[in-house]
């Protein structure tokens, strides 16, 4: 950009937001280490189209940013000028509870949405463990945890989206009923796109009602087949757990299983007690019932700042083999893997801590990638150094009628590449 197109754009900037809202980009702005010119505030729907309307004629790179505790996930960006920071906008737009729906905007943070549906004994089924973390980035990640097993992930719970495109239009899908089923589901579309596709203004998401009582069924094993017999028997105990995860903190320890259950007091409790001594009895270790979740139960195995954080999966009836291969790409690449994550879906999480090296850590990966390919799972780098990253792409490499769909769904969307370019699969 010349210096004439940099103060004009700057100019109409400051025109919509204020002087106030508008500032120069610091380090702390930059997206995977790649710094942008500016960030700018939104309040608002209309301001984030308001903003990108100037973006587009002027030919900006823009980046949305909700409460940033997860900008350091997936590929960095191929360039940044402006900085969209939805914090602004936070605010509870409609809760009516008697249909268990909720609308919010996407700058609202997940711990709000929290305080004020659990005032009428409701929840949105969505675990998150990052301070800050906001409903927009939650949607943009695809981001679920131990929930899931019950009520789905994200893209379930998401029934109505308000996305503003590249080109400043607003737009809208789905509504404020559950069971809606006019046009396309684009909510779904937009549910882990990683803001390339446009800007998430507002949500409405469908909510359940908050148990009574809670009770967690732990036992530890000391095999991967073991872990996976308790997990299969979970999934099918009467029982019906709301939760089933699983923690491995190193490549020596130990799987500790816990199944979460929900229900009415009293009753509960008698449900964890019976599920206990017969998990126990079937596996031939103790299982006890405890009164609160485990201190790791929904965080991620790995810190924000300085380790490697994975997802892998496979279908759930490969979980045994899941946790094999894990554990020998560790061994065989020499680095200690930390597994954590919903066994019970067959979604795990992974974290490599920054002194494996990037070497030995880009190997762990290549070899885990391999592994879960070959039992038609995936393995994704959720986030890590720059230098593991020169080595491993955070993506896997989509067979080539996948990419060619990925890349016209971002042409429709985003012709000019000018929303988070390079940050999603291939470099869209």
């Amino acid at each position: 950009m010349t210096s004439r197109t940099v103060d004009s754009a700057r100019a109409e900037l400051a025109d919509v937001l204020g002087d106030d809202e508008l500032h120069e980009a610091t380090a702390a702005d930059a997206v995977r280490g790649v710094p942008p010119r500016w960030v700018a505030r939104v309040h608002s729907t209309e301001q984030i189209a308001e903003v990108l309307r100037v973006a587009a004629a002027h030919r900006l790179r823009v980046v949305p940013r909700g409460g940033g505790s997860k900008l350091d996930w997936g590929a960095a960006p191929s360039g940044v000028d402006l900085v969209l920071d939805t914090s602004g906008t936070e605010a509870v737009l409609e809760h009516a509870a008697g249909d268990l729906v909720l609308r919010a905007t996407a700058g609202t943070p997940l711990s709000q949405v929290r305080r004020t549906v659990a005032a009428a004994g409701q929840q949105l089924a969505v675990d998150h463990p990052l301070p800050g973390a906001t409903l927009g980035g939650i949607v943009a990640t695809a981001s679920a945890g131990p929930s899931r097993q019950t009520f789905g992930t994200v893209r379930e719970l998401l029934i109505g989206v308000r996305v503003v495109r590249a080109d400043g239009e607003i737009t809208a899908s789905g509504g404020k009923v559950v069971k809606n089923v006019a046009g396309y589901d684009l909510g779904k579309l937009y549910t882990g796109s990683y803001g390339t596709l446009g800007v998430i203004a507002e949500t409405t998401f469908r909510l359940h009602p908050l148990a009574a009582e809670y009770r967690w069924v732990t036992l530890r094993v000391a095999h991967s087949e073991a872990a996976a017999a308790a997990v299969r028997s979970l999934r099918a105990s009467q029982a019906a757990p709301t939760g089933i995860e699983l923690d491995r903190p190193d490549s020596g320890s130990p799987f500790e299983v816990c199944a979460q259950l929900e229900g009415m007091p009293g009753a509960t409790e008698q449900r964890a007690r019976e599920l206990a001594e017969r998990l126990g009895a079937e596996l031939d270790v103790p299982a006890g019932v405890e009164h609160a979740a485990p201190a790791w139960w929904g965080e991620y195995p790995f810190d924000s700042g300085t380790a490697t954080g994975l997802r892998f999966a496979a279908k759930p009836a490969e979980l045994a083999s899941l946790l094999d291969h894990a554990e020998r790409s560790a061994r065989e690449a020499g680095v200690s893997l930390a597994v954590r994550g919903s066994a019970g879906a067959g979604v795990l999480f992974g974290g490599v801590p920054a002194e494996a090296g990037a070497a030995r850590t880009g190997d762990a990966i290549s070899r885990l990638r391999a592994a879960t390919a070959r039992l038609h799972g995936h393995t994704t780098v959720l986030r890590a150094p720059s230098a593991v990253l020169e080595l491993v792409d955070p993506w896997e490499t989509p067979e080539p009628r996948v990419f060619n769909l990925l890349r016209r769904v971002k042409e429709q969307f985003d012709p000019e590449y000018r929303l988070a370019p390079g940050r999603f699969v291939g470099g869209l």
